[in-house]
């Protein structure tokens, strides 16, 4: 029986579970010790990453939920014109993908040389990438929508100015909307203003993503305020103590900086080890919030703690939410409107008049489906320009946003289900697979379990109890793809908790597909099943 090596089953194998969720899978928290392998010694500061190339997508991509370019978040359905073409054309026509793969005889027979200088010579539709990077800092004026933010965060930073310390915040709200940028922004400025004071301030970022143990977390902060003061690290990053780590992390900062901010973007995801009492995100806040007390700092320091779980702080140990103590800023959904006035304050990155005026207003109306996401609406831009410059095309058009649509969704999935393991790749699978057949994308903890059940039958997989299908499931939230909300349907019905999918369940199916043990599922054989147990449920 193949399991996977990471998760270790909750209770006795193939159980079939209740019909209904226990309190427990309500209430209870993961057991499963999936990143258990990680230690703070040197051992255990190697992050695991692997990847998964993506297969092309086609590039007329559109359904029955694809907006048109003048429609709302409330109102994404797509209305066929009398331009559409009939299903016969589209049978015949070749997609952008076979264009671009099948090349003229003339192309086949160029040089990689020649080919470089064709594309040299051509006239670009991209004037300024670098406007297209969700992560480049933005001049003042290109910031719409977060005057409140904006303005709590400047205040509280601002005492870094008069060689004060600055007080911790934590900045929640789902991704994309503006945490990161308006934090970026605002030390930018900060650091300006210093420089001309002769205050030596730094700014210290790092991406929580894939730092897999606290010590590997202190690493990389050490490395991060090492480039800031442009010194080099004196300690190896393996072979050594965590405490060592965080010696090295003073001395630079003591040495280098009278004011530093720490900022911690997707701070929630350094869970670490699974046997320590608190998460390893909760020891770091601990840690960098007392070092100026205990004397170990002798700078001042502020740390931004930025997640998208609202409920974060609600993980962190009593130690350290006492020497913590942020300041709490929110951040709310993006709406349509703020979606297109953020990427018209960005189409300069394009040259004048390349854009079709249904552009922006396609790609603001998909991102606003996205729980309003910025970063997904400039991405859907750049993708979308770089379609049409590979086309040879002289204007990016609204066939070029929908194709993007389907990249960029692909894209997004795979990096959530790249390094999750078979057990959560057959919750998701299983929970996507009755979504896709519910009238409104929704499905049901209980009918989840169901079809999970199916999966690890016909795989000959590893089989847990319900909660544990619930937990991991629950996990899954942390990376914007799946929410959940608990719901009955009277007494009868139990409780039991209602998942929604971020992204098409269908583009969730078709790239856990590529999964080999997933694939061998017959599609047919989990259909059927979606089906009688969505006509089960009371």
């Amino acid at each position: 029986m193949d399991t996977d090596g990471s998760d270790g089953p909750h209770g006795s194998p193939r159980s079939p579970g209740d019909d209904t969720t226990t309190q427990a899978d309500l209430t209870s928290t993961s057991s499963d010790p999936e990143s258990a392998s990680g230690s703070e010694s040197d051992d255990d500061d190697v992050s695991n990453t692997s990847g998964r190339s993506s297969k092309e997508e086609s590039a007329r991509h559109s359904s029955e939920n694809d907006p048109t370019p003048n429609e709302s978040e409330s109102d994404p359905v797509h209305h066929s014109s009398e331009n559409d073409p009939t299903p016969n054309e589209l049978e015949n026509d070749p997609t952008p993908n076979e264009l671009e793969n099948d090349p003229t005889p003339d192309e086949s027979e160029m040089s990689i040389e020649e080919m470089l200088l064709e594309f040299d010579e051509q006239n670009g539709l991209i004037r300024d990438r670098s406007l297209l990077d969700p992560n480049y800092v933005v001049e003042e004026d290109r910031i719409v929508g977060r005057d409140n933010q904006l303005q709590e965060v400047t205040k509280m930073l601002r005492v870094a100015l008069g060689d004060n310390r600055p007080p911790n915040l934590f900045l929640y709200g789902p991704s994309g909307t503006g945490k990161s940028l308006i934090t970026k922004a605002v030390c930018h400025n900060i650091s300006r203003i210093c420089e001309s004071r002769d205050i030596d301030f730094g700014t210290v970022e790092v991406n929580c993503q894939d730092l897999d143990t606290l010590g590997v977390a202190v690493y990389e902060l050490t490395q991060q305020a090492a480039e800031e003061a442009g010194v080099d690290v004196e300690v190896p990053k393996h072979g050594v103590a965590t405490k060592e780590k965080w010696d090295e992390l003073y001395r630079i900062v003591n040495e280098h900086f009278d004011s530093v901010v720490f900022v911690l973007d997707e701070l929630d995801m350094l869970v670490g080890r699974r046997d320590k009492q608190d998460p390893a995100f909760s020891r770091l806040l601990y840690q960098l919030s007392r070092a100026g007390a205990n004397d170990d700092l002798t700078a001042y320091i502020s740390v931004v703690a930025i997640s998208n779980d609202t409920k974060m702080m609600d993980s962190v140990g009593s130690r350290a939410v006492s020497s913590f103590t942020p300041e709490d800023v929110h951040f709310d959904d993006y709406d349509a409107n703020q979606l297109q006035a953020i990427l018209r304050r960005r189409q300069d990155s394009f040259h004048e008049g390349v854009l079709d005026e249904d552009v922006i207003p396609l790609a603001a109306a998909f991102a606003a489906q996205t729980h309003g996401d910025a970063r997904k609406a400039i991405d859907l831009m750049r993708v979308a320009g770089e379609l049409a410059e590979r086309e040879g095309d002289d204007r990016v058009r609204e066939t070029h946003v929908r194709a993007a649509q389907a990249k960029v969704e692909k894209n997004r999935v795979l990096e959530v289900v790249r390094g999750i393991s078979t057990q959560k790749k057959l919750c998701l699978y299983a929970t996507a697979a009755v979504a896709a057949q519910t009238a409104d994308g929704a499905a049901r903890s209980t009918t989840g379990y169901r079809v999970y059940q199916y999966l690890t039958d016909a795989i000959d997989a590893e089989q847990y109890h319900q909660e544990t299908y619930v937990n991991k499931m629950k996990e899954l939230t942390t990376y914007s793809l799946v929410d959940f909300e608990r719901r009955s349907h009277g007494p009868s019905s139990g409780m039991f908790l209602e998942f929604h999918f971020a992204e098409r369940p269908d583009t969730i199916l078709e790239t856990l597909r590529e999964d080999s043990r997933i694939e061998m599922v017959s599609e047919d054989g989990v259909q059927s099943v979606v089906e009688a147990q969505i006509q089960n449920q009371t």
